[in-house]
Order: C-alpha cells, then structure tokens, then sequence
C-alpha cells in the first residue's frame, strides 16, 4: 500500500455499495430476497459500512424493487452497517421510515427531460414534492438522514450539457431541505476528469458548508479516472457497486457503475483507508455471474489485485519474444 500523495486527497473514505439498488434494478432476472439479503451479509463482512439496500418505488414501475420492505426488515443489524434507500415521493417515505432506514437519497434530475422519463414530473414539480418529503421525515424521523441526490449532474442524454447555475439552482432548494451532503450523480456516464474537478471547485465556492459526494457510472471506461478528479478535490463519499452492476431503466446507455472492488482496490493503492477487506469484496463479486446470468465488469475479478504476484520459474532466451 502506498500514501496518500496529496494533502488535498482525503486519507478515509467512505464507499457505499448500491448493488442491492442500482446493480440489480434493471436485471432481467428478479433476484429473490434471501439473495439479496446473502449478499449484503457478504457485503457486511467485508467490512462494507454503508449500504444502500433498495428503493421505495412502485413495484410495477421497477419490480426488482417489490420486496423493499421486506427486505429492510431483514437485514442484518450486528455489523453496524448504515442502510439506505433511494424513494421520489411521500409515500416511499412512509414506507422507508416505517421499514426502519438509517439514510434517505432523496433523488431529482438535473434536467427536465431526464427527470420526466425517470419521474414523470419536471424537476420543478419533483423538488416541491421532495419538500414535502423532507418536511414528513423530520416530524416522523429525525434521526434518519437526508441526503440529496442529483442525477445527470454532468450531462443529460436527452439535452446533452447541464449548465452549472441549473447544478445550483437544484442544490439551493436542497439545502432549503436542510440536506446537509448531495451526491452528484453521472448517471450515463457522460462526465470527464477535468469537468468533475471544475464542477466540484465551483460548486465548493458556491456551497461551502456542503458535504460531496459521487455516484459515477463507467459507461465510456473514464468511472475511475472520475473518481480520481473528485479525490482531488477532496471528496471522501462515493457509491459503487458490486461487479460493476447497474444502470437507468429510463436513460439511453446508463450502463454500469464503477466496481466496487475496482473503486477499492485503486483507493488502497493510493494509501487511502476504506475499512473494507477487499479480499472478501472480491470474493463476493465472484458469486455475481451465477446469480445474474451474465458476466461482470469488474477489472480487479477479470486481472487480479496489482500485487497479485506469480511465481517466475525462468525463461530460455531463445524461447523470450519480448513485451
């Protein structure tokens, strides 16, 4: 393991793994409860502390979902790990506090046409209702946090660029929430290094008091080096998911997000605490292809860790073709 190289870069973060959510919303295949619940025990295990486990939606709209509320009051409380839930309205909100969540991700577009095809509202009308939301769970639980998600944060695939002062109009009304931390969501992974960096910077001078966080999809291969700008700029708070599992049922190309393990492996790499043993997440990731029926996007399965080394029984020089 290797030290942090920068003072900037924070020296812990925090990952919240959303296999349970984003990474089987979209499967073909319905994953049962108890699969769901195998595998945040192997989550918790491996020392995963955060967890967003489900979301509270219709079940007709994302049946992978159905079993929300089952599911939360089954999982696994002895490993100290914080569960939660993304939901869009009132009603999720009931259900979740009812269910017993730790941490709500309230979510809202960017943009319009994203937020009409996800939510069929425009975001205007999503952020008066997200009010709402927020007003109910500080009466009935204000022991559980509000944390504001902002999806197609770095581009829409309907509009194309989302103007930074939109970025801030919707972050203002968080915050009138009285949300504490937004995560910035690349949600078809359209963003680059230098616009996370730019982004980040100017909303930082804009919303000092603001916790960051990011939740990067790895559509065109640049998840990681995304994640690397958001360190950069002192971000300690990113989702991923096991396998690289994930996507939008209503956004063209959202396919995966950053592997979990990939996320990981490259922060303790660069001497960057996660409390995570990554032999264990490795492990866990293993198991996915069986239980989705396909194979996984996940480099650190597919090569191994870097100091994954092998044994040199020597070559004949006539035989070594160079590299």
């Amino acid at each position: 393991m290797h030290s942090a190289p920068d003072a900037a870069i924070p020296r812990r973060v925090i990952v919240t793994d959303v296999v349970c959510r984003d990474g089987f919303q979209d499967e073909k295949r319905i994953i049962a409860t108890t699969e769901k619940l195998a595998l945040i025990v192997r989550l918790a295990e491996a020392g995963v502390s955060s967890i967003e486990a489900t979301s509270f939606v219709h079940p007709k709209v994302v049946p992978q979902m159905a079993d929300a509320d089952t599911l939360l009051a089954r999982v696994p409380r002895e490993y100290g790990v914080r569960y939660s839930a993304l939901l869009p309205n009132l009603r999720g909100a009931e259900r979740a506090v009812a269910a017993g969540i730790d941490e709500i991700h309230l979510v809202v577009s960017a943009s319009d046409s994203h937020n009409q095809a996800n939510l069929n509202r425009t975001t205007a009308q999503s952020l008066a209702q997200l009010a709402e939301v927020a007003a109910y769970v500080r009466r009935a639980a204000p022991e559980v946090e509000l944390v504001g998600t902002l999806a197609t944060a770095f581009g829409c695939p309907f509009e194309g660029d989302v103007p930074l002062e939109r970025l801030c109009w919707a972050i203002e009304h968080f915050r009138a929430m009285g949300m504490t931390c937004v995560v910035l969501a690349d949600t078809t992974g359209m963003a680059n290094p230098l616009q996370v960096g730019r982004t980040l910077r100017a909303l930082r001078a804009r919303f000092p008091l603001v916790e960051w966080g990011l939740h990067l999809h790895n559509t065109r291969g640049l998840g990681l080096a995304n994640a690397y700008a958001g360190l950069l700029e002192g971000v300690a708070r990113f989702d991923a998911s096991l396998g690289g599992l994930g996507g939008c049922p209503f956004a063209p190309g959202a396919t995966g997000n950053i592997a979990t393990e990939d996320l990981v492996h490259m922060l303790h790499e660069m001497g960057i605490a996660t409390g995570i043993d990554l032999d264990a997440l490795i492990a866990a990731a293993r198991t996915l292809p069986a239980l989705v029926g396909h194979p996984i996007e996940s480099a650190v399965v597919r090569g191994g860790k870097t100091r994954d080394l092998h044994p040199f029984a020597g070559v004949p020089l006539a035989q070594s073709a160079g590299c």
